[in-house]
Parts: structure tokens; sequence; C-alpha cells
């Protein structure tokens, strides 16, 4: 039986309901600009001076092919010579991701080639002016120096500072699993842009949690920036679209972020692509 009130069809919907105008459903502007791998050929001129960048770029493709997971194959570039280097930087490139450690004796800057988990690592306390080339899903040197032996979190006392609201529990839950996280476990992640917080809260966490030593940039659909907080694996997430818009803000207690690490198909594709590299240049 028809209900007495119902009306075929319903009023208030259908063309000409809505208001006029151009002004219609606003979506945020999306990532874009993917950056994609091009194999770059360098031009060799002197192919007997090449000799030593050949057989160092074999060792790489090398060290690709036998890579397991969680080890790092470390070749020092200290037994080139210039022109050598360079054609070794040429032939690598510069692909995603970029790392910057900070150490009481100075920096280390870490570059990914094109290559995905081959990563060109300068500097250092003891040796600022160092080179290597490591082989790794990430370069694990890096996560040595990222958070402090040990790091105070005041949980309580964030409570009572003014517009704080979800601060102290969201403190709670990262302090038990930095706390109770085993190796190799999978990440535990906080989805700070979907979760109720106030400016003060986010102001909170920042300045609880500390800050650790390296900071990550991922560059991909748009950015991702990655910081270690002082508190052990536990790190900062922010992806931003084309536009620089935070359009998702994380915590992650993870040994490192997934997204700044190359995967074992990537690894092993990277060996790949460099005999094909290796046969045209070779």
């Amino acid at each position: 039986m028809a209900l007495p009130y119902a009306t075929v069809p319903p009023l208030g919907y259908g063309p000409g309901s809505q208001p006029d105008g151009e002004d219609g459903l606003a979506y945020m502007p999306m990532p874009s600009g993917m950056r994609t791998y091009e194999a770059h050929l360098p031009e060799i001129e002197d192919a007997e001076r090449a000799l030593p960048a050949i057989a160092f770029l074999k060792a790489i493709q090398e060290a690709l092919a036998r890579a397991e997971p969680g080890e790092t194959t470390a070749l020092p570039l200290e037994g080139l010579e210039a022109g050598a280097r360079a054609l070794v930087a040429e032939t690598l490139g510069e692909g995603e991701v970029s790392v910057l450690v900070q150490t009481p004796g100075g920096r280390i800057e870490i570059q990914e080639a094109t290559l995905a988990g081959v990563w060109r690592v300068r500097g250092g306390a003891a040796q600022p002016d160092r080179e290597r080339i490591e082989i790794a899903a990430f370069p694990r040197g890096a996560l040595i120096r990222a958070f402090p032996r040990e790091w105070p979190v005041d949980v309580d006392g964030t409570a009572r500072l003014p517009g704080v609201v979800n601060a102290p529990a969201i403190l709670a839950e990262i302090v038990h699993k930095s706390r109770e996280r085993r190796t190799d476990e999978l990440p535990h992640v906080i989805n700070l842009t979907l979760l109720p917080v106030t400016p003060e809260d986010i102001v909170a966490l920042e300045s609880r949690l500390g800050q650790g030593g390296v900071v990550i940039l991922s560059r991909g659909y748009g950015n991702c920036r990655i910081e270690a907080t002082a508190l052990r694996d536990v790190w900062r997430v922010r992806y931003f679209n084309s536009s620089d818009t935070l359009i998702l803000d994380t915590i992650e207690i993870v040994d490192v972020p997934a997204v700044a690490c190359a995967a074992p198909e990537d690894l092993a594709d990277s060996a790949a692509r460099l005999v094909d590299i290796l046969e045209t240049v070779g």
C-alpha cells in the first residue's frame, strides 16, 4: 500500500532543484606529476678510461642480484678517480628518495639512484668527504642514528595543557606500541587526519615526541615527508599533494616506513635494468 505522504517524483530533487552557478562539488586537488623510471645512458668518449667505472657498475649489479632482505652491501667510491666517479653518478642518476641524517660530528646525505635500492651516501663524523654506494631496501646505517637511546614522554602533564583534548590518549598509545614493539613487526599506524584533534593536540604531540636524527623526503605522487621522532621506531609521516597541501598526517611505529624503502622486487628489477645499461655502454 502506498504511503499517503509519498510523492512521485519526490519534491526537491532532480534538474532545477539545485542552485545555479558554477559552484559544484569541491574536490581536493590530487597529486600529479608522477616520477617514472627512464634509463640514462652516459656518453663515453674514452672507452679505456671508462673501464673502472664500468667495473664498479658491474659490482653494483652483482650486489643487487644477490641482495637479501635486511642486508646492506657497501661499495666505497674512494678508489675511483674523479672522471670515473662522475660517470657512475651520471649513470645512476637521482631517484625519488632523499635522506638527511644529523650526527654530533656532522651530517650524512643519502640519495637514492634512479635504480631503486641503490643509494649514494656522502659524509660522516669521521670522514665528512667520504662517499660510498649502498645496496639495500633502505640504508640501515641511517637508522642507527635515527633515535636517542632514551626519551621520556610526559603523558600525564600533557593533559593539563590548555586546548589539549586527545593528545594524552594518543601519546599513551604511541608510548605503549613503541616500548612493546618487536623487530620486523607489522607497522602500527595512527591516522591524525581522521582523528578529532585540536591544533593544541598537534603541538603537544610534536613537543612530547621530540625530534630524531633522520629526515626522509620521498617524491612520487606529490611529496611525502618522513621525520624520526625522539621515541624509538616512531615516525611522523606526512603526505602533500602537488600544491603542497597536507592531505594525510600519520604516526607510524615501525623500523622504517615502507614508502621510503625499496621492495625485494624493486631490487631485482634494478639488477635487470643495470644489466641492460651495461650491455649498451660496455
